[in-house]
């Protein structure tokens, strides 16, 4: 899979692409990276990116020559073959576990990252789709850019050593994730549930399914309140709210 990071400031990206996973995953030709800065198509001599927002106000908007000049470059580059291109800002729909989802079957991802008091609105118009990390400002779009790479990557074959992490983990269903020890089987008084070291896989399903439903009640109501949960779930909960009693 193609990405494509459209930025004023691509060094921001060094560490955070050539370590890892995402370095051993471009690597191995899994994912390929691509960052362009607007400022190379800036035409004037001080290489300008912004200008003042008409009708007044505070702050400067990205002017929309050099931001649709790189994509322009970056669709020649490509040879026409089709993107999706996602404008990272505020006032973007939330980017959840499923816009990850979704987002990875795409053969190339434009991910373009806003600065200042944002991009001009006719290139917004240009836009597939905008999305926000959640109701917070930052300074620009390279954090949520990054959490998007990294969101879409990790579901792509070949990233991860094992692929069933990618199944069973928060969000994918809906719930948050279960709780998960390792060794020491006691640590400071407080011991792993015995139920994990008893070799019971069914028990353990059970448990592991419990916690994530106790958990989520708890944590996330919203999630908790869109749920339609099946007897399956039902059964489990009645079984522990009979245990408590």
């Amino acid at each position: 899979m193609r990405f494509e990071i459209l930025t004023l400031f691509p060094e921001i990206f060094d560490s955070f692409l050539g370590s890892g996973l995402l370095s051993k995953a471009q690597t191995s030709g899994v994912i390929e990276l691509e960052r362009v800065s607007p400022r190379d198509f800036a035409t004037d001599k001080h290489r300008s990116v912004d200008d003042a927002p008409y009708g007044g106000g505070s702050g400067m908007v990205m002017r929309p020559e050099p931001l649709m000049a790189a994509l322009e470059a970056l669709d020649a580059a490509r040879a026409g073959a089709p993107t999706r291109r996602v404008l990272l800002t505020p006032q973007g729909a939330p980017f959840t576990q499923a816009s990850a989802q979704r987002l990875s079957r795409e053969p190339c991802l434009t991910l373009v990252c806003g600065r200042y008091e944002g991009v001009d609105e006719r290139v917004r118009a240009r836009m597939h789709e905008e999305l926000s990390l959640g109701d917070f400002v930052l300074l620009g779009g390279e954090v949520a850019a990054m959490a998007v790479l990294e969101a879409v990557a990790r579901l792509l074959p070949g990233v991860l050593g094992n692929s069933a992490s990618v199944e069973d983990e928060s969000h994918v269903a809906g719930l948050l994730e279960y709780p998960q020890y390792t060794r020491p089987a006691e640590y400071r008084g407080d011991a792993v549930p015995a139920v994990l070291l008893s070799g019971d896989h069914g028990a353990i399903a059970r448990w592991r399914r419990t916690q994530s439903l106790l958990r989520t009640r708890a944590r996330r109501p919203d999630l908790w309140e869109a749920l339609d949960l099946g007897p399956e779930d039902q059964s489990l909960l009645a079984d522990l709210k009979r245990e408590e009693n």
